[in-house]
C-alpha cells in the first residue's frame, strides 16, 4: 500500500480500531500521531504501527494534523474531539455506530446519526462519516473493501477519499452527511452478521452493479 499524498494523520483512540488504523496507514507511507486516555495503549499502538507511527497527548494529536481519526465509542466522541483543542477547518472521520450499552440496537438513527450529532457538538470541524462498516480485522490486514463515506464538505470528502484510496480500500461516495442515518444502520447489521448470527467480523457491504 502507498500514497502519492502523505497526510499527518491524527489518531483519537488506541482500541483495536486505533491501533489497526495506526498500522495501516503508517504502512500507506502517511505520518500518524496516536492518543488514547491511556497513554501506554498509544505507545503500544505506535510501536505495532512501526516508524510513521508516535504517541502524543490529547492536546497535541490535532497540531499539524491534515485530518483527524475518531476511533472511540460514540459516547466518548465529542468530549474526545474538545480535548484534541481548537479543530476549526478540521476535517474529523467518525467511524462509529451508535450502540445501545446492550448492543440491541442504535442510540440514535433514521431522524439523525452519530455523524451529525457531532458536528453539531464541534460545528467548526468537517466532519465525514466513514470506516463504520469496516472491522478491525479487516483494517488491520491487507484487506479491500468498499468504504462508504459521507459528508457535506467537499474539500474534506475529497481528502478522506485519498486516504480511503491510500490505504487500499474502494472509496464510495455515499452523499451527504445527513446519509450516515442510512450507514450507520448498515454498520448495524454487519455487527449482527458478525457476532449475532456467528459469521464473524471478515466481512463488510459493498454497493454491487448487476445490471
Amino acid at each position: 500500500m502507498s500514497t502519492s499524498t502523505t497526510y499527518t494523520i491524527g489518531i483519537i483512540g488506541a482500541g483495536n480500531m486505533g491501533a489497526a488504523f495506526a498500522k495501516r496507514l503508517a504502512a500507506a507511507g502517511h505520518r500518524v500521531a496516536i492518543t488514547a486516555t491511556d497513554a501506554s495503549q498509544a505507545e503500544q499502538a505506535a510501536r505495532a504501527a512501526g516508524a510513521g507511527a508516535r504517541a502524543v497527548p490529547a492536546a497535541e494529536v490535532a497540531r499539524g494534523a491534515d485530518l483527524l481519526i475518531l476511533a472511540v465509542p460514540y459516547g466518548a466522541a465529542v468530549d474526545a474531539l474538545r480535548a484534541a483543542g481548537d479543530l476549526a477547518g478540521t476535517t474529523v472521520i467518525d467511524i462509529s455506530n451508535p450502540l445501545k450499552p446492550d448492543m440491541s440496537g442504535l442510540q440514535v438513527g433514521h431522524t439523525t446519526s452519530a455523524a451529525e450529532e457531532i458536528q453539531r457538538a464541534v460545528p467548526t470541524a468537517r466532519v465525514v462519516k466513514a470506516f463504520n462498516t469496516i472491522f478491525a480485522p479487516l483494517l488491520a490486514g491487507d484487506a479491500r473493501a468498499q468504504v462508504f463515506f459521507a459528508g457535506d464538505d467537499a474539500e474534506a470528502k475529497e481528502r478522506v477519499r485519498a486516504v480511503i484510496d491510500s490505504a487500499g480500500f474502494e472509496a464510495v461516495d455515499a452523499g451527504p452527511l445527513a446519509n450516515a442515518r442510512h450507514l450507520e444502520p448498515a454498520g448495524m447489521l454487519n455487527i449482527y452478521f458478525a457476532y449475532v448470527a456467528g459469521r464473524g467480523p471478515v466481512a463488510a457491504p459493498a454497493w454491487v452493479a448487476v445490471a
